[in-house]
């Protein structure tokens, strides 16, 4: 599996990478360590730099050789040096969790706005060639979907403020010290790594931990919220294009989604006929706060820009998804 994902990643992105070195903060994380992997495959040398707060470093056990750094973003001095001699930063540093942030506004003001930036004045002085930046599709809040990336920003949780300070802070160094950046706007990434055990888990994670223990999923609201839900590897491939474009991006914001619709219900039964748990009904709970009610990425941006399109459908790769849980998450 994993030559073949490498044979995957070199058909796509071929000889843009070798002898090149990157960071990734947050690269022991669920989208980090994907990043890091497809990186490692393509001949570039990694520096992982993770406070193992929300990662794990057997997520890069499985691939190698990569330099892991033990340490927070909030520690400028680490940052600086981490960041030295590398031509790209791929920032994928950052608390998650909508709910959590509601409940801790200011811890998620100071991991990821003052940690991003941390990470920026880094790759000024560095001079790195472009930092990409994971933000959120959060940022759009209560907008009508589709979502284009004109329409104004509209936070409705303090996890999504800092992922539009984030893109502002992104676009301001482009404005002001010449350093390109690339913010990715991510539609609800999932895939295979992705924590199932945090009482925040994303709800593909929890939905799959609930089915495996045999017990009935837990869906917040009637269920009829929709999200464009987007397989790991697309957003992996969403960075590497953006390192590698010739030209400048100059902190354009740029959607990453897969650009298609699948109600929460619909996850639900999909997932419970994977899982041969169809007898295992949903319970439904009260919303939550700072929830949206749907999320649908516009890609047209990306296709003119990066040249993206989505590498892996919703459904192959809630199937790949399915398939790790079930042997990672013991009944």
């Amino acid at each position: 599996m994993a030559s073949d994902l490498a044979t995957k990643w070199r058909t796509l992105h071929g000889d843009s990478f070798p002898g090149v070195r990157a960071l990734v903060p947050g690269g022991a994380g669920f989208i980090g360590s994907h990043l890091c992997e497809a990186l490692v495959s393509l001949g570039a040398s990694v520096v992982a730099l993770d406070d193992l707060s929300g990662g794990d470093r057997k997520n890069l056990e499985s691939f190698g050789p990569v330099e892991f750094v033990e340490g927070t973003i909030l520690d400028r001095e680490v940052v600086a040096r981490c960041t030295r001699g590398c031509k790209y930063v791929f920032h994928q540093a950052a608390l998650g969790s909508v709910p959590r942030s509601v409940e801790q506004p200011r811890l998620y003001n100071d991991v990821n706005i003052t940690g991003t930036l941390n990470i920026l004045e880094a790759a000024r002085e560095a001079k790195v060639a472009r930092a990409m930046f994971a933000a959120s599709s959060s940022a759009y809040g209560d907008n009508p979907v589709p979502w284009i990336e004109t329409l104004p920003v509209a936070a409705k949780s303090p996890y999504a403020a800092t992922k539009v300070a984030g893109e502002a802070y992104f676009k301001a160094y482009s404005n002001s010290y010449g350093l390109d950046t690339a913010p990715l706007r991510y539609f609800n990434i999932f895939g295979p790594r992705q924590n199932a055990n945090s009482a925040y888990a994303a709800v593909i994670a929890a939905f799959a931990k609930a089915y495996i223990k045999g017990q009935r999923p837990v869906i917040y609201g009637d269920g009829e919220q929709s999200r464009d839900f987007t397989f790991v590897h697309n957003a992996v491939h969403a960075n590497l294009l953006a390192a590698r474009r010739a030209k400048p991006i100059g902190g354009l914001v740029i959607n990453v989604g897969c650009g298609d619709r699948i109600s929460v219900n619909q996850l639900a039964r999909d997932m419970a006929e994977l899982l041969h748990r169809p007898d295992l009904a949903a319970i439904h709970h009260p919303e939550r706060a700072g929830d949206i009610k749907h999320s649908f990425a516009d890609l047209g941006r990306a296709k003119t820009i990066l040249n993206y399109a989505p590498v892996v459908q919703f459904r192959q790769g809630l199937e790949q998804t399915v398939g790790w849980y079930k042997t990672v998450i013991q009944q």
